[in-house]
């Protein structure tokens, strides 16, 4: 028995390819204000209907060209590595030259549309969260010296790692990457007085 042909359209992988590599140059180039749906489709070359069929509006179309789904592949063996692994990966996040130019408009933007914090948050930072609180409030957390800080939430840590990134990368727009994740990682681990500066 043969296999008999879907009907309707198909959606074309090289479109949406061609769409996103459009966004992402216009985004270092020009900027979030510049980078309309008519400069995106001329430069993709394809036409404005093919891409709202895609994306319902510009904002839903950056925010997926310039954050790509966050993987669960790698697994901290503790709550400090955890903690060094969610820093690196968020400096990494909103270190790129396109998320730097993107995220000051998309703020914006999520400001006025729930819809799309909420698709983003659903594939960038909640699941972040949810491997977070596993290890500040499960066993994972009474694997080593770090028990006494067990009970610190997971969304404010989450928080706190998230917000010095994106300012530090998008607005202050810091040259100096590997420093700056060194000196978060410090404060998160240890604080402004922490075991390292505490005298007995």
């Amino acid at each position: 028995m043969t296999e008999r042909p879907r009907l309707g359209p198909r959606r074309d992988p090289a479109v949406d390819r061609a769409v996103l590599d459009a966004a992402r140059a216009l985004l270092v180039e020009k900027g979030y204000a510049a980078t309309s749906i008519d400069a995106i489709a001329a430069r993709a070359g394809v036409s404005r209907p093919a891409i709202y069929r895609r994306w319902p509006s510009k904002a839903h179309l950056i925010a997926k060209a310039v954050f790509p789904d966050v993987g669960f592949d790698q697994k901290a063996p503790d709550l400090v590595g955890e903690i060094r692994k969610v820093i690196r990966g968020t400096v990494q996040l909103f270190g790129s030259a396109e998320a730097r130019a993107a995220m000051p408009g998309l703020m914006a933007e999520m400001r006025q549309d729930a819809g799309l914090y909420d698709k983003l948050s659903a594939r960038l930072d909640a699941p972040t969260r949810a491997e977070l609180a596993d290890y500040l409030t499960g066993d994972q957390a009474h694997a080593d010296d770090t028990a006494e800080r067990s009970d610190r939430d997971a969304d404010t840590v989450l928080d706190a790692i998230a917000g010095a990134a994106l300012f530090a990368m998008c607005i202050r727009d810091i040259d100096d990457v590997e420093g700056f994740t060194a000196s978060l990682e410090d404060l998160l681990l240890y604080g402004v007085i922490g075991l390292r500066g505490r005298q007995s």
